[in-house]
């Protein structure tokens, strides 16, 4: 790897954004070519619920559950309006906010995301937000779904006086409550008195509190434009110190005040910068992640576009995640905001494989340890035993820069009687930049399509000049190599490295024919020996 140009880094993202926008399957919904009345259709029918039977005495515990369950659900999905053709553009320029979900009925993560989305409508709903919930089959009404600039699925738009805005906040329910509220005017929610507290306290377990003597002034300023600009995370306020105390029961706070509160073993973190939007959002940014954040295909985009560029993955079987997590929770809690530290599954291939591959080991069984740099683009791997001192000191080596940059690398080939040189990672020192002949380097992958064509005037060209002792051929798998000196971005390329100037090798045309590169090379052998005898 060169630097690594890691093509990871601009690889992975795209894989994990297709991930989060494929598709899924979602139950029947009934056509109705003429919904009429919003209002009427997005009503609960509070006689039909009214008037449901209970379950009978004799039925299980189970079963019970299991239709308590459904029946919230279907509630919920009732709060949801059904789009067509003719009530799509209708619903947008009838209503100030009309969140939208384009789905797919053969659509896996619309099928997941579909009853997330039904129960934040229902919570919206009781919370009395002025925010329409709708969704359409982006499939079946193609022609309205383009025209709301849903273009895969699942997708979710917000649009605000029938213009459509992207969504950019997670994909829970309550992460979808929190964005559609911040979003539409309300970032910030207000705490009068403890019972309200401890009401909100019995839905929620992850938000951000503030504590003033006036809601009013340049912090208080500051902290209401950081909640706007966040996507995530709840902002509350308060002035009652009671209040606080319940929300925040560790220390005594002080106004003006701001903390967060997760549900992880750090539990409470308080803030203690400069009230200064830029400030709050950088403290929410290191801290809002859980000390280990367990990887998901609905969390990883948010996972990999975090500001914390220092990243340490461990990947494993679920059973032995488990037995790492809480040493991994300790181990985090001494390098808290330096690095941020992510668990993913080794069976979840969508997940662990784009990782694994940069280190050659996505058929690995095995856990493994790694990092990545993405400030320097570097990333590393942890060769020891995986054990808590030896992932601490891993991590150390990390914050301090001792650690060496990992480098993918082949086994040593034999290249006993080869007319052509096969260079591993491990070899491209000895082999090309220490050998004291000019070397010819054909630099390869095996999924490039123009490579074989180059790799058989490399062959032409090594019987060609057979015979020079200060000519040799070689070739190397980008694909399985890498070496921090190899710095190329298009396969195949070509690289005549001189004899006496390793450093500057000379990119020679793959589009050239058999004849123009064989007089190409051997006019750079001639100038090679001329300036030879002139330095003589």
């Amino acid at each position: 790897m060169y630097n690594p140009k890691f093509s990871s880094r601009t690889l992975l993202l795209p894989a994990i954004l297709l991930l989060l926008t494929s598709a899924a399957v979602f139950s029947e919904i009934e056509d109705a070519d003429d919904l009429g009345d919003i209002d009427e259709l997005i009503a609960i029918d509070d006689e039909q619920e009214n008037g449901e039977n209970s379950e009978p005495a004799t039925a299980n515990f189970e079963s019970k559950e299991s239709g308590k369950k459904s029946e919230v659900l279907s509630r919920a999905q009732r709060v949801v309006l059904e789009l067509n053709t003719d009530s799509a553009k209708r619903a947008i320029e009838e209503n100030e906010y009309v969140l939208v979900l384009g789905y797919a009925p053969w659509c896996v993560r619309s099928a997941e995301l579909m009853p997330r989305f039904a129960e934040a409508a229902n919570v919206l709903k009781g919370l009395g937000s002025r925010v329409l919930l709708a969704k359409i089959d982006g499939d079946r009404y193609s022609k309205a779904a383009s025209s709301i600039e849903i273009k895969g699925f699942p997708t979710l738009l917000l649009c605000v006086n029938g213009t459509s805005r992207p969504y950019t906040g997670g994909f829970s329910s309550e992460e979808i409550v929190v964005w559609t509220r911040k979003k539409t005017g309300a970032p910030v929610v207000g705490m009068s008195s403890v019972a309200d507290a401890n009401e909100y306290l019995k839905q929620h377990s992850t938000y951000a509190v503030g504590l003033f003597d006036k809601f009013e002034g340049p912090d208080y300023g500051e902290f209401v434009k950081a909640a706007a600009a966040d996507n995530e995370v709840q902002f509350l306020e308060t002035s009652g110190a009671e209040v606080a105390k319940v929300l925040y029961p560790v220390g005594t706070p002080t106004k003006p005040f701001f903390g967060l509160v997760k549900s992880e073993p750090e539990h409470y973190t308080s803030f203690d910068g400069h009230f200064s939007s830029d400030e709050i959002l950088h403290f929410l940014e290191n801290n809002k992640f859980p000390l280990v954040t367990i990887m998901t295909e609905l969390n990883s985009a948010k996972v990999y576009s975090s500001t914390n560029k220092l990243q340490v993955y461990v990947f494993a079987e679920d059973d032995d995640l488990q037995k790492f997590l809480k040493p991994l929770q300790e181990i985090a809690k001494k390098f808290n905001s330096q690095m941020m530290f992510v668990a993913v599954d080794i069976r979840e291939e969508n997940l662990a494989k784009p990782f694994l591959s940069l280190f050659g080991l996505e058929d690995s069984e095995d856990s493994v340890v790694v990092s990545f740099d993405y400030n320097s683009n570097s990333k590393y791997l942890l060769e020891s035993d995986i054990t808590s001192r030896n992932i601490e000191e891993f991590c150390t080596g990390l914050v301090q820069g001792t650690l060496k940059p990992y480098f993918k690398s082949q086994t040593i080939p034999d290249n006993k009687n080869a007319s052509i040189l096969t260079v591993a990672g491990k070899t491209f020192d000895e082999l090309v930049l220490n050998n004291l002949a000019n070397i010819v380097l054909e630099v390869h992958t095996p999924w490039c399509i123009t490579c074989e064509t180059t790799s058989k005037h490399v062959q032409k060209l090594a019987k060609h000049f057979k015979g020079l002792d200060n000519l040799v051929f070689a070739r190397i798998d980008a694909s399985t190599n890498e070496h921090p000196k190899l710095q190329v971005e298009d396969y195949p390329t070509l690289l005549f490295y001189p004899a006496n100037d390793k450093s500057n090798p000379i990119t020679l045309s793959t589009k050239s024919n058999l004849k123009d590169l064989a007089a190409l090379i051997n006019k750079i052998l001639i100038t090679q020996d001329d300036a030879t005898k002139d330095e003589l």
